[in-house]
């Protein structure tokens, strides 16, 4: 079945920024797919969503099971056709630890989900996303992963850097990985942004930021819906765009 109704799937999205890019896209008419590991949260969510009309859809994802992964990419092909926008949200984080004390395997799960888990998710849909008209893939970054940040002693981000080494270089990596497949898929007319929402209170930092989840959203929402003329192979903030 094909609609013209475009329509957006965003991993890790039944609760958090996740969960606020799905309430802003819907309120643009826009079909959201909800992508989440637990099926009862995930239902919870899309139910939430739902009232007033919006059309808001679980569709069960583990962004470190291929399995998964496949599914969810069959779903939404046989219900939809096709997939007009991507929000790579799914995230975890570890620590706090000094680099030095970090070990390699926990580098790695965080790797599994925030680095692998998009490369999976994204390759599984590009086919889906290249029947769209003006498909939109939209990485969730942080200023944590900006090497100019981190490398300026003065900046406030750089500070982190010293304990969070798992999270800040899986968003470094994800943000290569956007300018890559950027690239590849501009002569398509395939945008691809990584975003960073800012300090939002989410269960990844105990709810400590300093910034609302729906401000968070508010930036993966303007690149995901952005037009011929939007950019691509950029890292954007609220502001504009931030150095990588």
């Amino acid at each position: 079945m094909t609609t013209s109704q475009k329509t957006a799937l965003i991993t890790g999205a039944n609760k958090g920024i996740g969960k606020e890019t799905a309430r802003r896209l819907a309120a643009l008419d826009i079909t959201v797919l909800i992508g989440a590991r637990n099926a009862e949260r995930g239902e919870a969510a899309a139910e939430e969503l739902r009232v007033g009309g919006a059309d808001v859809r679980f569709v069960p994802l583990d962004v470190t099971d291929e399995t998964s992964v496949q599914a969810a990419a069959q779903h939404i092909d046989a219900t939809f056709g096709r997939l007009d926008i991507l929000v790579n949200n799914a995230a975890i984080a570890a620590g706090p630890q000094e680099p030095s004390e970090t070990p390699a395997a926990t580098v790695r799960q965080v790797y599994e989900t925030n680095v692998f888990g998009v490369i999976a998710v994204t390759h599984a849909m590009l086919p889906l996303l290249r029947r769209s008209a003006a498909a939109r893939i939209v990485n969730m970054s942080s200023e944590l992963g900006s090497l100019t940040h981190l490398a300026d002693p003065d900046s406030p981000w750089s500070a982190y850097s010293s304990i969070l080494l798992p999270y800040c270089t899986s968003k470094s990596a994800l943000n290569a990985i956007t300018v890559l497949y950027a690239n590849e898929l501009r002569a398509e007319g395939i945008l691809v942004n990584a975003v960073s929402p800012g300090y939002c209170a989410t269960d990844l930092n105990r709810h400590t930021g300093i910034r609302t989840a729906e401000e968070g959203a508010a930036v993966a929402v303007d690149l995901a819906t952005a037009g011929e003329d939007g950019p691509t192979g950029a890292f954007w903030a609220e502001g504009g765009p931030i150095p990588w």
